[in-house]
């Protein structure tokens, strides 16, 4: 049975579908480059040595690329806005779904307020004596603009945002290669500073565990395209070739860039663990090169990946909270859209949440918005896991309904490894994110509760939705593989 025949045009208070081929390629490539790359890179080789680091962003990236293609056979299938959200209430329990869609949109809400804080600190840099305020509210009225004018606005600032982080880390890359080989100028390096100390692997296998939650906040928004599938044009075409993205942006930009810094800069060095830009090390390896205005360069490229974050955050959770209220599980108010396809109502109610949750941080020493980046921490990795949980049950009662697989416009490969593995992984980095704080002679409550807060408030949300409404986990045999009414 055929089941891939998609829209012609769109329907009345549908999203619009804008985004090319080559918008959803650069969101999936560029998505997550930011700040997790360029400054917390630097602490993870710190902490772990340069052969922990390299090992711990590559099981994360083993992980997550089965996520991206569990979530990409959904997509291609079903491309809504909902995606994941929508995905849990039809094939495991509209109670999940429930929760995974707030959760997101909690999630990046939340994420905008950093980014807020972000970019106030970055542009300190280079003005030293303005005020946060106006950064931040300039911050704010650019991504807010950015996705309240159209859809495709967004997908042009996010295509050239993107390649710019992508063209600085390729650039970093051949500079960091000439320099390990004596070709830049200097003796040959090699692989000498692999070696000192205990090195490459420091402290162990428990140091190791400490950093992948980390580790995994960098690959946070790899998720972004299964979000943008319900307004992509040919999602059937555009989505795997994003995916096939996922593979050489896991090896190119993050192996090879930890073994870059590792080779270049001994782990031993403590300017590493910092997250000041001055000290970044993409920014002492251009330093190390001669590059003059180092420091500047990077800060300029930090600031456009917190720019791409923030524009990117508010896009995902306005989407979500759409399809949330479309499917009844928000105010009816936040499902309208205006004439070009954009949910207004949506997309203001959560940058005036972000906005909240970013003043919270001048009142009371940000004792609030701590407390609110916490509940936050983990929800990436609880809405991966709700993708692969999601597309295991996908695929099982697609096959126990009768269809047939060679149907499906992309078929995830490593079908079920695949997806178990994401959940295992997943489990294990979500319940040992804080291991330490039950390991010493007194439990570390405080700190228990601060990096746990995330998983009760989920739980609350699921639980409390499932007894309200009665919901129960769908039998294979009734989960809606309908495509009415999708974007």
């Amino acid at each position: 049975m055929d089941l891939t025949n998609e829209p012609e045009q769109d329907p009345p208070q549908e999203l619009k579908r804008k985004l090319k081929s080559r918008h959803l390629t650069m969101i999936a490539l560029g998505g997550t480059i930011g700040t997790g790359l360029f400054l917390a890179s630097g602490s993870m080789v710190h902490t772990a040595g340069p052969g922990g680091a390299i090992l711990t962003y590559g099981l994360i990236g083993i992980m997550v690329y089965f996520v991206m293609i569990s979530l990409a056979e959904m997509a291609t299938f079903l491309p809504v806005a909902g995606s994941f959200s929508t995905y849990a209430t039809r094939f495991v329990d509209p109670s999940l779904g429930f929760a995974l869609g707030w959760n997101y949109w909690y999630n990046w809400a939340i994420t905008i307020a950093s980014e807020l804080t972000a970019v106030a600190l970055i542009m300190k840099f280079w003005f030293p004596n303005t005020p946060s305020f106006l950064w931040s509210g300039l911050c704010l009225t650019i991504i807010f603009l950015l996705n309240y004018l159209s859809v495709k606005g967004f997908g042009e600032s996010e295509y050239w945002f993107s390649m710019i982080k992508v063209a600085a880390v390729i650039v970093f890359l051949i500079i960091g290669v000439l320099m390990i080989f004596g070709i830049l100028g200097g003796e040959y390096i090699g692989f000498k500073n692999f070696t000192i100390a205990d090195g490459p692997f420091h402290g162990g296998f428990m140091t190791i565990l400490g950093i992948f939650m980390a580790a995994g906040y960098s690959f946070q928004g790899t998720e972004l395209f299964g979000v943008a599938a319900g307004e992509t044009d040919n999602p059937s075409k555009a989505i795997p070739k994003a995916v096939k993205q996922v593979f050489w942006r896991i090896l190119l930009f993050y192996i090879l860039a930890i073994l870059v810094i590792g080779l270049l800069i001994p782990f031993t060095t403590e300017s590493l663990g910092s997250d000041n830009v001055a000290v970044s090390p993409f920014t002492l390896v251009f330093k190390q090169a001669g590059i003059a205005f180092a420091a500047s360069v990077m800060n300029a490229i930090i600031l456009t990946s917190v720019l791409s974050a923030g524009s990117s955050g508010l896009y995902a959770s306005t989407r979500m909270l759409w399809d949330l209220a479309r499917e009844g599980k928000a105010p009816k108010f936040l499902a309208k859209l205006d004439h070009r396809g954009v949910p207004v109502a949506a997309l203001v109610i959560t940058a005036l949440v972000g906005t909240l949750a970013f003043l919270a941080s001048f009142f009371g020493d940000g004792a609030v918005y701590i407390w609110l980046l916490n509940a936050s921490g983990m929800s990436g990795f609880i809405a991966w896991l709700g993708i692969v949980i999601s597309h295991y049950r996908f695929r099982r009662a697609y096959i126990a309904q009768g269809y047939d697989l060679r149907d499906l416009p992309y078929r995830a490969k490593w079908f079920p490894f695949g997806p178990l593995f994401a959940i295992a992984l997943c489990t294990f980095v979500i319940l040992g994110q804080n291991y330490s704080a039950f390991t010493s002679e007194t439990i570390d409550w405080n700190g228990a509760l601060i990096s746990y807060i995330g998983l009760p408030l989920f739980l609350i949300v699921w639980l409390s939705y499932k007894f309200k409404k009665k919901t129960k986990l769908i039998p294979l045999h009734q989960c809606d593989f309908s495509r009415d009414g999708q974007q």
